[in-house]
């Protein structure tokens, strides 16, 4: 974890408080790391928050180094807490964004308002969980909150998180499940807890639960997903926000429908980063994310005329043509920019439908047959991206066999597309429950295909998500699948591909039963987000290069193997494997002394003919050290996709420097309910 320039010289000495006690109503007491000016008490400064579970201690510490004492060079307390139930902080955390959650983060914006080095001023920041409960706390509206910075978030926990797209279970909800519950049910330091550290684990490892069967358990848009999702009433959120992705992040959607429906003042930025903050993503290119902030947060933190909000509304980077990869450096492109933003795109092109063609114009009705193998979308790369892995798309030509194929002819001039693309289709099943994929790819001269966006229709849900109905099979319907968000140049001479399937996995689970639908051609539309060119585009000011606060000192132990992504095919059986996962190795953090080692594997595997044997395993393995102090957790978590139901089995086994502290098990059987 890098950026381009490492800064020292900042315009304020700071200090940093290791480890101080924010209580909170019920007596509860937080655990939170600060860095700020060394002033602060004569001089007093805002304070920016990040509250999260992924342990301060270790767990976020590199991008800590990099971030908040930046912030505080600068004039600004860096706050980092740990929730409650994780880390260092006392108590029990029994599930994702609940109202334990926000009544705790309310308190602790209460808190740093108070203390004699604050200005009374807060901002939150935060990535991922941090960019979802910056939202929703800015939604509670505290009164000494006055600004967010919200990145690789969500407005809508059903639509746009790891649970679902488009009404389908896409397959993060156990990777991310598993991935969070090795994380909840690790123990806190011994050197901040004393003592009690094995009490305090003990009460997590009992009450902390598996957070996934309750995910799978609420398979409609109800009030689980409705709760923290801000999209339920925008105007709850006045503070100014600046929403931040990239184009290889699960979470890029949310950002325009943000700068739709938000009513204050709001920005937002599109990178061609994948899950990461800016300053050090892949691919890049990389920028000045920091000195970014630090204009937002001056103007709305400082009231310093910063010129930011001069600026247009969305700055989003443009990528232009390049060879499909499942990793990349950097993305080549440039910046544009959207004074506002409303409704799909800034203008729409529509393509036709046609037998083996996409077509300007209109074209005669065709009925065309669809059944893909359950192994369609093998090529598709993560939901979410990492960027600085493997795991980005590779050639769509490999898709191509188990789907309906559409071409455009090649362009004769270049076409840029920022916005959702948008396919309108006619279609009939001959199952109640069914899923249609739209893939979106552009071609090169060669052939060769890289994804340019997808999306994904669980049909039972084309009204609603709340209320989901059953296709009558035979019966033709009018549905809208909605592709994500992209921003892509297609070069003259390039084509487009749409191709069409019944199935992606591992992205998605499959339907209960085999589908076949009948696509009707001729009545069948794809709507493209055009954006002509604009020559202001290249008066953007620069972002400069990125640059954060000094790395962590970490001593490596022992090198890990890396990460791994590959699919086998056993030719006797047909059962095709996917399996990604990595080894990190063994290294010592030199300013606690702490030893730290993961290792985990997500596997799925299905039957190219058979839905019902999708299956998909999340491991983790979590090693804690220093001097006599050992602690490990590793856990297990299978869902399998039967036709009627879900079956979910886990474990969890953590040992210390004696031996097994708690084994657990679980084992549920929840029914499907029109997914």
């Amino acid at each position: 974890m890098h950026t381009d320039r490492t800064r020292t010289d900042f315009p304020r000495k700071i200090r940093e408080i290791e480890n101080t006690w924010i209580p909170m109503p019920d007596g509860t007491r937080l655990a939170a790391r600060i860095w700020l000016p060394e002033d602060a008490e004569a001089d007093p400064v805002p304070a920016i928050l990040e509250y999260l579970p992924y342990r301060k201690r270790d767990g976020t510490v590199e991008r800590d180094h990099l971030t908040h004492p930046y912030f505080a060079g600068h004039g600004y307390a860096g706050v980092r807490v740990d929730m409650r139930g994780t880390g260092d902080s006392e108590g029990v955390c029994r599930g994702e964004y609940l109202l334990q959650e926000q009544e705790d983060g309310l308190a602790v914006i209460d808190w740093l308002s108070r203390q004699p080095w604050c200005s009374g001023r807060v901002g939150m920041i935060g990535i991922s969980w941090g960019g979802f409960n910056g939202l929703q706390l800015a939604a509670r509206r505290p009164p000494a909150l006055g600004a967010v910075i919200t990145l690789c978030s969500t407005d809508d926990r059903y639509a746009d998180d790891i649970h679902f797209m488009g009404g389908a279970v896409l397959t993060d909800k156990l990777g991310w499940g598993g991935t969070a519950f090795a994380i909840a049910h690790t123990p806190p330091d011994p050197a901040i807890v004393g003592e009690r550290w094995r009490e305090m684990w003990r009460e997590r490892l009992e009450h902390n639960g598996l957070w996934l069967i309750d995910w799978f358990r609420h398979q409609r848009r109800d009030d689980f997903y409705r709760h923290g999702s801000v999209c339920e009433n925008y105007a709850d959120i006045e503070v100014p926000v600046y929403a931040v992705g990239g184009w290889a992040d699960g979470y890029t959607n949310p950002i325009f429908r943000l700068m739709e429906h938000l009513p204050g003042p709001r920005k937002a930025l599109i990178g061609p980063w994948a899950h990461k903050y800016p300053h050090f993503a892949l691919p890049g290119p990389r920028i000045g994310f920091l000195q970014e902030a630090l204009r937002w947060w001056d103007q709305h933190l400082k009231g310093i005329e910063t010129g930011i909000m001069d600026e247009p509304m969305l700055r989003a980077w443009m990528q232009e043509p390049a060879a499909p990869a499942a990793f990349r450096e950097e993305w080549p492109g440039r910046w544009v920019a959207e004074p506002a933003w409303q409704g799909a795109g800034v203008d729409a092109e529509t393509l036709t439908l046609k037998r083996h063609r996409l077509v300007w114009g209109e074209a005669e009705a065709e009925p065309l047959v669809l059944s893909s193998p359950q192994t369609v979308g093998l090529a598709s790369g993560a939901w979410c991206g990492y960027g600085e892995v493997a795991d980005g798309p590779l050639d769509q030509r490999a898709e191509a066999g188990g789907c309906l194929v559409f071409d455009s002819a090649p362009l004769a001039e270049d076409m840029e597309l920022l916005g959702f693309p948008m396919l309108e289709a006619e279609v009939a099943s001959d199952r109640p429950v069914a899923n249609l994929v739209a893939i979106l790819a552009a071609l090169a001269e060669d052939g060769a295909a890289t994804l340019v966006s997808y999306g994904v229709l669980n049909l039972t849900h084309r009204n609603s998500h709340a209320e989901p109905e059953p296709m009558v099979p035979g019966q033709a319907e009018r549905v809208t699948v909605q592709l994500n968000a992209c921003g892509q140049r297609i070069a003259a001479g390039q084509r487009l591909r749409l191709m069409l399937a019944t199935s992606y996995w591992p992205v998605i689970w499959p339907a209960p039963e085999p589908v076949t639908l009948t696509v009707t051609a001729g009545r069948s539309r794809l709507r493209l987000p055009v954006r002509p060119a604009r020559p202001e585009d290249a008066a953007l000011p620069d972002f400069g290069p990125s640059e954060g606060a000094e790395p962590l000192k970490v001593e490596t132990i022992r090198p890990g193997a890396g990460f791994r992504r590959f699919t086998t095919i056993d030719h006797t059986t047909g059962l095709v494997t996917h399996e990604r996962g990595s080894e990190s190795g063994e290294h010592r953090h030199l300013h606690t002394g702490i030893s730290v080692s993961y290792s985990d594997t997500d596997r799925f595997t299905i039957l190219p003919g058979d839905p019902n044997s999708a299956t998909g395993l999340s491991a983790w393995t979590k090693r804690y050290a220093r001097g006599d102090w050992r602690a490990s957790v590793e856990t297990s978590v299978e869902v399998r996709a039967l036709r009627d139901h879900w079956r979910i089995t886990a474990s969890l086994t953590a040992r210390d420097a004696d031996g097994v502290v708690a084994e657990r098990h679980w084992d549920e059987q929840l029914p499907r309910d029109l997914v």
